[in-house]
């Protein structure tokens, strides 16, 4: 027996590209299938969810348990709670994590797999609500469920119409539909779903403040309307902001000088030392409020052009300052 390695298949280029573009119309056909399918059923399975005042356990098993996962972290990220559990590993004990309160969504294109099939009966004896996701509406999993999703697909991307390609692009369609109507009907709003991504960019952008990231308290750099040019230099130099609030008595900002504005001076031979901050400020600054998220703050010095920004309070009084830098930090930008 030869010991060489089998010599590297043809690659034909064109070919290669017709298969991948096949791929896309059987699978772009099998999504726009559910589309014209979806209907009564689909409703039901979203009430029922709502109903249910314990968790959705997704079950499923190769390729669909796959698919499952991940509509289960779909599902628990926004707004209902959801988890995965194997129906293998259900028939070993694992069928105790399952409460009455609970409802099954269970995968299975052909509705026929052996470890799915055979937990049903002990399901429905709980009396866990039970929803079908399957292609085969007469399958002994669409039997045995409460409301049966159709989620059948007239053939696979596979050529050999075997590996589980349209199909399981149709579960995770079908999947996404669910959260997506459920998220809708419970009102999950950006801050529902900031709090459960923390740890991630989409947990920054919602959940960060600019109270987070603001400098304040002597780091503001400010100085009153008689403030002399000398003076504005000292507070843009020592808060290293590249500006200072020119600040009323009251606390409210009437004005912004920066580094910009003390070039663009000297490049004039204006005289430097006779002039009041409030003689050289640029009136009305652009401000942010405390309680703003940072992204917004990002947004805000993008549309007007600059880098920074002084921080108000309810009242219009100065209580910090932002830049872009601090916002690259904390990672808002």
């Amino acid at each position: 027996m030869s010991s060489r390695p089998a010599p590297a298949p043809v690659v034909d280029p064109e070919a290669i590209l017709s298969r991948a573009r096949i791929t896309f119309d059987i699978e772009a056909e099998a999504v726009s299938g559910l589309k014209a399918r979806v209907g009564p059923s689909f409703v039901d399975a979203v009430r029922k969810i709502l109903e249910v005042r314990g968790r959705v356990v997704v079950m499923g098993m190769g390729k669909s348990g796959h698919v499952g996962r991940k509509i289960a972290a779909t599902l628990a990220s926004t707004g209902t709670p959801a988890f995965f559990v194997h129906p293998a590993e259900a028939s070993h004990g694992d069928l105790g994590m399952i409460k009455s309160v609970d409802l099954v969504l269970a995968i299975s294109n052909s509705g026929e797999v052996d470890e799915l099939t055979v937990i049903l009966p002990v399901v429905k004896r709980q009396g866990v609500p039970l929803i079908a996701m399957t292609g085969r509406p007469e399958s002994t999993l669409a039997r045995h469920a409460d409301i049966v999703i159709d989620a059948g697909v007239s053939k696979e991307a596979c050529p050999l119409n075997l590996a589980p390609t349209a199909s399981t692009t149709a579960q995770m369609a079908m999947g996404d539909a669910l959260a997506v109507a459920l998220l809708d009907a419970r009102g999950f709003g950006s801050e529902d779903f900031a709090r459960s991504h923390p740890g991630g960019a989409l947990g920054r952008k919602l959940l960060t403040h600019v109270s987070d990231v603001m400098r304040s308290g002597d780091e503001v750099p400010r100085v009153p309307p008689s403030a002399t040019i000398s003076e504005l230099m000292r507070a843009m130099s020592i808060k290293g902001f590249g500006a200072a609030a020119v600040v009323e008595p009251d606390g409210r900002a009437s004005g912004i000088f920066t580094d910009g504005d003390l070039r663009r001076l000297i490049e004039a031979g204006a005289d430097l030392r006779s002039p009041k901050a409030a003689d050289v400020m640029h009136h009305n600054p652009r401000t942010i409020r405390v309680d703003a998220l940072a992204v917004e703050a990002a947004e805000l010095m993008e549309q007007c052009g600059i880098t920074r920004l002084f921080v108000i309070d309810g009242a219009g009084v100065v209580v910090g300052a932002i830049n872009t830098n601090d916002l690259m930090r904390a990672m808002v930008i």
